[in-house]
């Protein structure tokens, strides 16, 4: 038996030393294979022009404040308008250095914390029911906010642990910045 398993712990010791780029180069696949566009889009579409926030960003970010005010957006503040560009920028650019490897880390708790406001916001804002809410240990795996959620932040948490791997602006440039 011990042989057993010293053969299975130099086998994957061997696999794991040799794969340790694998882990963070697939994590950031997956994250832009999966939620790249989904996050891109929806800051787009929160989005008119540069510096103008949509009218449905308002529903989207502060529905209850939108609802108070009788869906009248003139009644909305500068931190309303800050929030929803910040939000939006935020919802596009930090996609993207993650994708491509650059200050990945950061960009990554960046959407970590962005997460937890999107679904703070679903929860508290738009009412979400029990069944979009989820329960973690229930059985079910396909609720939007518990379930599908962890799974995202836990790629990030990946990101943020391990960093953007080999392929990425930042290790090219950690490469430079060692080299001169």
């Amino acid at each position: 038996m011990k042989n057993l398993v010293n053969l299975h712990n130099s086998v994957f010791a061997a696999i794991e030393a040799k794969t340790n780029w694998l882990i963070p180069t697939l994590a950031r696949f997956v994250f832009a294979a999966v939620l790249l566009v989904y996050f891109v889009k929806s800051g787009l579409s929160k989005l008119d022009g540069l510096f103008t926030p949509s009218f449905g960003s308002y529903y989207q970010i502060f529905p209850k404040a939108i609802e108070a005010a009788g869906g009248d957006i003139s009644q909305m503040n500068a931190f309303h308008w800050l929030v929803i560009e910040a939000g939006s920028f935020a919802e596009i650019i930090l996609p993207i250095l993650i994708v491509v490897g650059l200050v990945t880390r950061l960009a990554s708790l960046g959407m970590i914390g962005f997460i937890f406001v999107q679904s703070l916001t679903d929860i508290y804002g738009h009412m979400a029911d029990d069944k979009t809410i989820g329960a973690w240990f229930d059985g079910l795996s396909g609720a939007l906010i518990l379930d599908q959620r962890a799974f995202w932040i836990f790629v990030l948490i990946v990101l943020v642990i391990k960093g953007a791997g080999p392929l990425s602006v930042d290790r090219m440039l950690r490469g430079q910045t060692a080299s001169g």
